[in-house]
């Protein structure tokens, strides 16, 4: 085989994402056509360490019909950093004297069982955690190329990554959903979207949905704004649409925590302050009311504010045919890459990930990648003088900035 590969091994870590088996599928396709084997590693990093019986070969009849189903049919994990993993014990986790997590390094067990099962390179299908620690194996001497995965579009290495096409679709989908019984009961409904610190979901739902106020981190909002943008609406229209990524702050400080998961790598969890606005938003704008009792108008004597969370319906299904095409050229390019452009640095080592530039696919070095990901806070996040941020203005959606 072209640069002495053989047999690929494949693995997906981080949170699940629509278009994941589309790029096994593409992998296993492509490899075959070079005559290599793919051996799927279950349950991420988890599966490296646990290496063995695991470890299993794929081929074309194991991939045939995965393209359209969500998820993945390796399994992933979030939770399993092997160069820093939480020590363990019945109780849950070891802590030393001072209350710290006692971490183990497991990278040299789970690089040997790469060895053990004769894998030669590992196509690493992750976010900037999961590829943090792809970048790591590349420097103890295994061939990586990663393919970037996130719905939050926010890794500064390339201009999309596949399952945000997937998600922006279904959060505008619930805004459909919900925007009827808005109109029904004059009702202000807020849509909780994901993107952790970055607000493209957000921004690109609200565009797609017509919705009448977005907030995004990017763009630090007014509530006083806010409440005074929504009872304007209310009066014109009678209800109102708002997505909030669910990175924002709330209204006052202390007002709204994430949730902080020990062990994990990534340990912060969004989730609940599109609640915690609404709450807000309806005690302000029934706060003043005429001489008849009447909040907004002489129909409204109390204004409802509602708060839907997307979740994790954002993650999981049917990818759309955009994310499908996208992860497919991932893959196949990924694979490419391992058997037809596969050249040692200076320190003998390869490293890479699939990227997009400028709409075409090319790769980028794993260590520029990780030197400017989200873990040293540095992500790719929403322009507030972009295009897109001015399209909305220009359709009157109000960041309620101004």
């Amino acid at each position: 085989m072209k640069n002495g590969v053989k047999r690929i091994g494949i693995m997906t870590g981080g949170g699940d994402c629509p278009g994941l088996n589309a790029v096994i599928r593409a992998v296993v396709m492509m490899a075959d056509k070079y005559g290599v084997e793919v051996i799927g590693i279950p349950y991420g990093y988890r599966g490296m360490l646990l290496g063995g019986d695991y470890f299993h070969k794929l081929t074309c009849e194991d991939v045939q019909g995965i393209i359209e189903k969500g998820g993945t049919i390796l399994h992933s994990s979030n939770k399993d950093n092997l160069f820093k993993y939480p020590r363990r014990n019945k109780e849950g986790f070891e802590h030393d004297e001072n209350g710290k997590l006692i971490y183990d390094n497991f990278s040299e067990t789970a690089v040997q069982n790469l060895r053990d099962a004769g894998i030669d390179a590992m196509i690493i299908v992750g976010g900037d955690g999961t590829l943090t620690s792809g970048r790591d194996y590349s420097r103890m001497g295994v061939p990586v190329v990663g393919v970037p995965k996130t719905i939050d579009n926010d890794l500064r290495s390339t201009e999309i990554t596949f399952g945000f096409d997937t998600a922006v679709s279904r959060c505008v989908q619930a805004v459909e959903s919900v925007r009827t019984t808005g109109e029904a009961h004059s009702r202000v409904m807020f849509i909780e979207v994901m993107g952790r610190n970055a607000g493209h979901i957000a921004l690109h739902t609200a565009i797609s949905s017509g919705a009448d106020v977005v907030l995004i981190p990017e763009i630090p909002y007014h509530f006083d704004k806010l409440v005074a943008e929504l009872r304007r609406r209310l009066e014109r229209n009678g209800t109102a649409i708002v997505i909030v990524s669910e990175g924002v702050t709330p209204p006052e400080k202390g007002a709204y925590s994430t949730k902080i998961v020990e062990g994990s790598p990534d340990a912060v969890r969004f989730g609940g302050v599109s609640g915690v606005i609404a709450d807000y938003v309806e005690r302000a704008l029934n706060a003043d009311r005429d001489e008849n009792g009447y909040a907004i108008s002489e129909v409204l004597m109390d204004v409802e504010c509602r708060a839907t969370n997307v979740g994790y319906a954002q993650r999981g299904g049917v990818p759309t045919a955009n994310d499908r095409l996208l992860s497919t050229r991932f893959g196949a390019f990924a694979v490419k890459e391992l058997l037809e452009n596969l050249v040692l640095d200076e320190k003998g080592n390869f490293g890479r990930m699939v990227s997009v530039q400028e709409n075409r696919l090319t790769s980028v070095s794993l260590e520029e990648v990780i030197a400017s990901s989200t873990m040293i806070g540095n992500q790719r996040r929403v322009d507030p003088e972009g295009e897109l941020v001015q399209l909305a203005r220009n359709v009157q959606i109000s960041f309620a900035d101004e």
